[in-house]
């Protein structure tokens, strides 16, 4: 293999680095934000990840919101999804605990 050869193949592994990881904005509302400190974060992930992953990672991040992991509603790009929905880079991830008042 020539230089050239080399540079292509390790500029092509470059390239393909970048498409195995999605960045999604996350929202984080009432009782999640409370819990997190934070109204929104950016949130890195491989690709193909689903919500349910995503929500994990967040608990990792975040421990307090094992609080509310169990009774959440997912939201993706505003629409309520489940959480085998597969994420892409630059979606909206919206984690909406249950919300009471008077």
């Amino acid at each position: 293999m020539d230089a050239t050869e080399q540079v292509i193949k390790e500029l092509t592994k470059i390239e393909g680095d970048d498409t195995s990881t999605v960045e999604i904005k996350v929202l984080l509302f009432a009782r999640a934000r409370e819990l997190t400190g934070v109204p929104d974060l950016t949130l890195k992930m491989p690709s193909g990840s689903t919500t349910q992953k995503c929500m994990d990672e967040l608990v990792l991040k975040f421990p307090s919101l094992e609080e509310v992991r169990s009774c959440v509603v997912l939201a993706l790009n505003e629409e309520y999804t489940t959480g085998s929905a597969i994420v892409q880079h630059r979606d909206e991830l919206a984690i909406i605990p249950p919300i009471s008042g008077g």
